[in-house]
Protein backbone atom coordinates (compact mmCIF):
# COMPACT_ATOMS: atom_id res chain seq x y z
CA UNK A 1 0.00 0.00 0.00
CA UNK A 2 1.20 3.57 -0.63
CA UNK A 3 1.61 6.01 2.23
CA UNK A 4 -1.86 6.98 3.46
CA UNK A 5 -3.07 9.91 1.30
CA UNK A 6 -3.89 12.05 4.34
CA UNK A 7 -0.22 11.77 5.33
CA UNK A 8 1.33 11.81 1.86
CA UNK A 9 -0.44 15.09 1.06
CA UNK A 10 1.44 16.75 3.93
CA UNK A 11 4.95 15.42 3.30
CA UNK A 12 5.92 18.71 1.65
CA UNK A 13 5.71 20.34 5.09
CA UNK A 14 8.84 18.45 6.13
CA UNK A 15 11.05 19.76 3.34
CA UNK A 16 14.19 21.25 4.82
CA UNK A 17 13.65 19.73 8.27
CA UNK A 18 16.59 17.44 8.93
CA UNK A 19 16.34 16.74 12.65
CA UNK A 20 13.28 15.87 14.72
CA UNK A 21 14.97 17.22 17.88
CA UNK A 22 15.76 20.56 16.22
CA UNK A 23 12.24 20.79 14.84
CA UNK A 24 10.74 20.25 18.29
CA UNK A 25 12.92 23.06 19.68
CA UNK A 26 12.23 25.58 16.89
CA UNK A 27 8.71 27.14 17.04
CA UNK A 28 8.42 27.57 13.26
CA UNK A 29 9.55 24.03 12.49
CA UNK A 30 7.47 22.64 15.37
CA UNK A 31 4.37 24.24 13.85
CA UNK A 32 5.10 22.54 10.52
CA UNK A 33 5.70 19.24 12.27
CA UNK A 34 2.43 19.54 14.21
CA UNK A 35 0.54 20.37 11.02
CA UNK A 36 2.12 17.36 9.32
CA UNK A 37 1.07 15.10 12.19
CA UNK A 38 -2.46 16.50 11.70
CA UNK A 39 -2.74 17.60 15.32
CA UNK A 40 -4.29 20.91 14.30
CA UNK A 41 -8.00 20.37 13.74
CA UNK A 42 -7.99 16.75 14.93
CA UNK A 43 -11.10 15.50 16.74
CA UNK A 44 -11.02 16.12 20.46
CA UNK A 45 -10.06 13.00 22.42
CA UNK A 46 -12.54 11.58 24.93
CA UNK A 47 -12.92 13.81 27.98
CA UNK A 48 -12.27 11.30 30.74
CA UNK A 49 -11.37 12.18 34.32
CA UNK A 50 -7.66 12.49 35.12
CA UNK A 51 -5.50 13.02 38.15
CA UNK A 52 -1.77 13.24 38.70
CA UNK A 53 0.03 10.98 41.16
CA UNK A 54 3.61 10.32 42.20
CA UNK A 55 5.19 6.87 42.44
CA UNK A 56 8.26 6.20 44.53
CA UNK A 57 10.92 4.29 42.59
CA UNK A 58 14.53 3.30 43.20
CA UNK A 59 15.75 6.52 41.55
CA UNK A 60 13.24 8.86 43.16
CA UNK A 61 9.75 10.08 42.40
CA UNK A 62 8.09 9.07 39.11
CA UNK A 63 5.14 11.23 37.98
CA UNK A 64 2.16 9.37 36.53
CA UNK A 65 -1.23 10.48 35.23
CA UNK A 66 -4.28 8.36 35.94
CA UNK A 67 -7.14 8.29 33.40
CA UNK A 68 -10.50 7.11 34.73
CA UNK A 69 -13.32 5.87 32.48
CA UNK A 70 -16.93 6.80 33.10
CA UNK A 71 -18.63 5.15 36.03
CA UNK A 72 -17.20 3.44 39.06
CA UNK A 73 -16.11 -0.10 39.67
CA UNK A 74 -13.75 -2.41 41.50
CA UNK A 75 -12.98 -4.91 38.76
CA UNK A 76 -12.15 -2.75 35.76
CA UNK A 77 -9.31 -3.52 33.35
CA UNK A 78 -6.15 -1.48 33.68
CA UNK A 79 -3.26 -0.42 31.47
CA UNK A 80 0.10 1.06 32.36
CA UNK A 81 1.06 3.07 29.24
CA UNK A 82 4.45 4.41 28.10
CA UNK A 83 4.96 7.11 25.48
CA UNK A 84 7.82 7.08 22.99
CA UNK A 85 10.47 9.61 22.10
CA UNK A 86 13.71 7.71 21.40
CA UNK A 87 14.51 7.66 25.17
CA UNK A 88 15.33 11.37 24.77
CA UNK A 89 11.96 13.10 24.40
CA UNK A 90 8.27 12.83 25.03
CA UNK A 91 6.03 13.72 27.96
CA UNK A 92 2.59 13.07 29.41
CA UNK A 93 0.99 15.76 27.23
CA UNK A 94 2.09 14.52 23.82
CA UNK A 95 -0.72 12.91 21.76
CA UNK A 96 0.95 9.48 21.90
CA UNK A 97 0.63 9.69 25.70
CA UNK A 98 -2.44 11.79 26.47
CA UNK A 99 -4.70 11.16 23.49
CA UNK A 100 -3.90 7.45 23.41
CA UNK A 101 -4.56 7.10 27.14
CA UNK A 102 -7.90 8.87 26.76
CA UNK A 103 -8.89 6.74 23.78
CA UNK A 104 -8.06 3.48 25.55
CA UNK A 105 -9.74 4.51 28.80
CA UNK A 106 -12.94 5.30 26.91
CA UNK A 107 -12.86 2.40 24.44
CA UNK A 108 -11.82 -0.33 26.90
CA UNK A 109 -13.49 1.04 30.01
CA UNK A 110 -10.03 0.81 31.52
CA UNK A 111 -8.09 2.78 34.10
CA UNK A 112 -4.94 3.95 32.27
CA UNK A 113 -1.79 5.00 34.13
CA UNK A 114 0.56 6.98 31.87
CA UNK A 115 4.15 7.07 33.11
CA UNK A 116 6.53 10.04 32.92
CA UNK A 117 9.66 7.89 33.12
CA UNK A 118 13.07 9.57 33.22
CA UNK A 119 14.64 10.47 29.89
CA UNK A 120 18.25 9.74 29.00
CA UNK A 121 19.84 13.14 29.50
CA UNK A 122 22.52 14.37 31.88
CA UNK A 123 23.92 10.99 32.84
CA UNK A 124 20.60 9.14 33.00
CA UNK A 125 20.83 5.76 31.25
CA UNK A 126 19.53 2.22 31.48
CA UNK A 127 18.32 0.82 33.83
CA UNK A 128 16.85 4.08 35.16
CA UNK A 129 13.87 4.41 32.73
CA UNK A 130 13.31 0.65 32.97
CA UNK A 131 13.27 0.81 36.78
CA UNK A 132 10.82 3.74 36.69
CA UNK A 133 8.41 1.70 34.58
CA UNK A 134 8.64 -1.40 36.77
CA UNK A 135 8.00 0.77 39.84
CA UNK A 136 4.96 2.39 38.18
CA UNK A 137 3.49 -0.99 37.25
CA UNK A 138 4.00 -2.34 40.78
CA UNK A 139 2.44 0.81 42.24
CA UNK A 140 -0.59 0.40 39.98
CA UNK A 141 -0.92 -3.27 40.92
CA UNK A 142 -0.49 -2.56 44.64
CA UNK A 143 -3.10 0.22 44.49
CA UNK A 144 -5.53 -1.70 42.29
CA UNK A 145 -8.34 -1.57 44.87
CA UNK A 146 -8.07 2.20 45.23
CA UNK A 147 -7.94 2.65 41.46
CA UNK A 148 -10.87 0.30 40.87
CA UNK A 149 -8.77 -2.18 38.86
CA UNK A 150 -8.90 -5.95 38.96
CA UNK A 151 -5.15 -6.73 39.35
CA UNK A 152 -5.60 -9.84 37.20
CA UNK A 153 -6.70 -7.52 34.36
CA UNK A 154 -3.72 -5.16 34.44
CA UNK A 155 -1.89 -4.81 31.10
CA UNK A 156 1.30 -3.04 30.06
CA UNK A 157 2.02 -1.27 26.79
CA UNK A 158 3.93 1.47 25.09
CA UNK A 159 4.92 2.99 21.78
CA UNK A 160 8.37 3.09 20.16
CA UNK A 161 10.88 3.57 23.02
CA UNK A 162 7.90 3.01 25.31
CA UNK A 163 7.31 -0.30 23.56
CA UNK A 164 10.89 -1.25 24.34
CA UNK A 165 10.40 -0.33 27.99
CA UNK A 166 7.11 -2.25 28.16
CA UNK A 167 8.77 -5.43 26.90
CA UNK A 168 11.67 -5.12 29.35
CA UNK A 169 9.38 -4.39 32.29
CA UNK A 170 7.09 -7.32 31.44
CA UNK A 171 10.10 -9.63 31.45
CA UNK A 172 11.30 -8.24 34.80
CA UNK A 173 7.85 -8.70 36.32
CA UNK A 174 7.79 -12.28 35.02
CA UNK A 175 11.20 -13.04 36.49
CA UNK A 176 11.20 -11.15 39.80
CA UNK A 177 7.54 -11.11 40.79
CA UNK A 178 6.17 -14.21 39.10
CA UNK A 179 3.25 -11.90 38.22
CA UNK A 180 3.49 -10.80 34.59
CA UNK A 181 1.00 -8.34 33.10
CA UNK A 182 -2.26 -9.76 31.80
CA UNK A 183 -1.16 -8.70 28.31
CA UNK A 184 1.64 -6.79 26.63
CA UNK A 185 1.12 -4.18 23.88
CA UNK A 186 4.37 -3.01 22.22
CA UNK A 187 3.38 -0.61 19.43
CA UNK A 188 6.00 0.02 16.70
CA UNK A 189 8.67 -0.98 19.24
CA UNK A 190 12.43 -1.22 19.10
CA UNK A 191 13.34 -4.60 20.59
CA UNK A 192 16.93 -4.89 19.31
CA UNK A 193 20.16 -3.12 20.21
CA UNK A 194 21.15 -3.56 16.55
CA UNK A 195 18.21 -3.64 14.15
CA UNK A 196 17.74 -6.65 11.88
CA UNK A 197 18.28 -5.77 8.21
CA UNK A 198 15.24 -4.71 6.24
CA UNK A 199 14.00 -6.81 3.35
CA UNK A 200 14.58 -5.49 -0.15
CA UNK A 201 10.90 -4.57 -0.46
CA UNK A 202 10.90 -2.77 2.88
CA UNK A 203 14.08 -0.86 2.00
CA UNK A 204 12.52 0.25 -1.30
CA UNK A 205 9.34 1.29 0.51
CA UNK A 206 11.29 3.48 2.94
CA UNK A 207 12.72 5.57 0.08
CA UNK A 208 9.39 7.42 0.08
CA UNK A 209 9.81 8.58 3.69
CA UNK A 210 11.43 11.99 4.37
CA UNK A 211 14.84 11.85 6.07
CA UNK A 212 13.56 13.48 9.29
CA UNK A 213 11.24 10.49 9.84
CA UNK A 214 13.85 7.81 9.19
CA UNK A 215 15.77 5.65 11.67
CA UNK A 216 18.95 4.82 9.81
CA UNK A 217 21.57 2.51 11.38
CA UNK A 218 23.68 5.43 12.56
CA UNK A 219 20.59 6.94 14.20
CA UNK A 220 19.55 3.81 16.06
CA UNK A 221 23.16 3.13 17.08
CA UNK A 222 23.34 6.59 18.66
CA UNK A 223 19.95 6.34 20.35
CA UNK A 224 20.50 2.84 21.69
CA UNK A 225 24.03 3.59 22.85
CA UNK A 226 22.77 6.69 24.62
CA UNK A 227 20.03 4.63 26.28
CA UNK A 228 22.51 2.03 27.49
CA UNK A 229 25.13 4.56 28.50
CA UNK A 230 27.81 2.42 26.91
CA UNK A 231 28.56 0.04 24.05
CA UNK A 232 25.74 -1.99 22.56
CA UNK A 233 27.59 -5.15 23.55
CA UNK A 234 26.56 -4.53 27.18
CA UNK A 235 22.84 -4.83 26.37
CA UNK A 236 20.80 -7.48 28.18
CA UNK A 237 17.32 -8.85 27.66
CA UNK A 238 15.65 -6.28 29.92
CA UNK A 239 17.19 -3.47 27.87
CA UNK A 240 16.29 -5.03 24.51
CA UNK A 241 13.72 -7.79 24.63
CA UNK A 242 14.93 -9.62 21.52
CA UNK A 243 17.98 -10.67 23.57
CA UNK A 244 15.87 -12.24 26.33
CA UNK A 245 14.54 -15.72 27.00
CA UNK A 246 10.91 -15.18 26.02
CA UNK A 247 9.24 -18.35 27.29
CA UNK A 248 6.51 -17.49 29.75
CA UNK A 249 5.93 -13.99 28.43
CA UNK A 250 2.30 -12.92 28.66
CA UNK A 251 -0.04 -12.70 25.62
CA UNK A 252 1.35 -10.02 23.33
CA UNK A 253 0.02 -7.77 20.57
CA UNK A 254 2.59 -6.02 18.36
CA UNK A 255 1.38 -3.34 15.96
CA UNK A 256 3.98 -2.25 13.41
CA UNK A 257 3.81 0.66 10.99
CA UNK A 258 4.17 -0.28 7.32
CA UNK A 259 6.56 2.60 6.58
CA UNK A 260 8.94 2.34 9.51
CA UNK A 261 12.65 1.52 9.74
CA UNK A 262 11.87 -0.13 13.10
CA UNK A 263 9.41 -2.56 11.53
CA UNK A 264 12.03 -5.35 11.12
CA UNK A 265 12.65 -5.18 14.88
CA UNK A 266 8.98 -5.63 15.70
CA UNK A 267 8.59 -8.43 13.17
CA UNK A 268 11.67 -10.28 14.40
CA UNK A 269 10.52 -9.94 18.01
CA UNK A 270 7.16 -11.46 17.09
CA UNK A 271 8.92 -14.39 15.40
CA UNK A 272 11.04 -14.97 18.50
CA UNK A 273 7.93 -14.88 20.68
CA UNK A 274 6.19 -17.43 18.47
CA UNK A 275 9.19 -19.78 18.60
CA UNK A 276 9.15 -19.44 22.40
CA UNK A 277 5.50 -20.49 22.58
CA UNK A 278 4.19 -17.03 23.47
CA UNK A 279 0.58 -16.22 22.54
CA UNK A 280 1.52 -13.44 20.14
CA UNK A 281 -0.32 -11.53 17.42
CA UNK A 282 1.16 -9.14 14.89
CA UNK A 283 -0.70 -6.47 12.92
CA UNK A 284 0.68 -4.00 10.38
CA UNK A 285 -0.91 -0.56 10.19
CA UNK A 286 -0.98 -0.16 6.41
CA UNK A 287 0.06 3.16 4.93
CA UNK A 288 1.23 4.40 8.33
CA UNK A 289 4.57 5.85 9.41
CA UNK A 290 6.38 5.42 12.71
CA UNK A 291 4.64 7.34 15.49
CA UNK A 292 1.15 7.09 14.03
CA UNK A 293 -0.45 7.27 17.49
CA UNK A 294 0.57 10.95 17.40
CA UNK A 295 -1.68 11.49 14.38
CA UNK A 296 -5.45 11.71 14.01
CA UNK A 297 -7.47 8.89 15.57
CA UNK A 298 -10.06 9.26 12.83
CA UNK A 299 -7.65 7.89 10.19
CA UNK A 300 -8.89 4.35 9.55
CA UNK A 301 -5.60 2.52 10.28
CA UNK A 302 -5.13 4.48 13.52
CA UNK A 303 -8.73 3.88 14.58
CA UNK A 304 -8.34 0.16 13.83
CA UNK A 305 -5.12 -0.04 15.86
CA UNK A 306 -6.76 1.68 18.83
CA UNK A 307 -9.71 -0.70 18.60
CA UNK A 308 -7.41 -3.75 18.60
CA UNK A 309 -5.51 -2.39 21.58
CA UNK A 310 -8.70 -1.57 23.49
CA UNK A 311 -10.21 -4.99 22.80
CA UNK A 312 -7.11 -6.73 24.16
CA UNK A 313 -7.02 -4.56 27.29
CA UNK A 314 -10.73 -5.08 27.92
CA UNK A 315 -10.52 -8.86 27.59
CA UNK A 316 -7.10 -9.77 28.98
CA UNK A 317 -6.84 -11.62 32.27
CA UNK A 318 -3.94 -13.29 34.04
CA UNK A 319 -4.64 -17.05 34.31
CA UNK A 320 -5.72 -18.12 37.79
CA UNK A 321 -2.88 -20.64 37.92
CA UNK A 322 -0.33 -17.83 37.68
CA UNK A 323 -2.10 -15.86 40.40
CA UNK A 324 -1.96 -18.85 42.72
CA UNK A 325 1.74 -19.39 42.03
CA UNK A 326 2.39 -15.72 42.77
Amino acid sequence: MPIHPAIASKLHLLEGITSFEEAMADPAQRALLDEFMSITGAPQPPQVRTRDETVEGPHGAVPVRVYLPDGDGTDRPGLVWLHGGAFLGGDLDMPEADSTARQLAARAGAVVVSVDYRLCHGGVHYPVPHDDVVAAFRWTRDNADTLGIDPARLCLGGASAGGNLAIGAALKLRDEDGRPPAALLPIYPVAHSVLPPASASQAARMADVPPVLRFRPEDTDFLNTNYLGGPLSKADGYAFGALAVLEGLCPTLVVNAEYDDLRPSGEDFVARCALAGVDVRQVTAVGMLHGFLNTRPDLEPVDSALTLMADLVAGARTPQTLEVLA
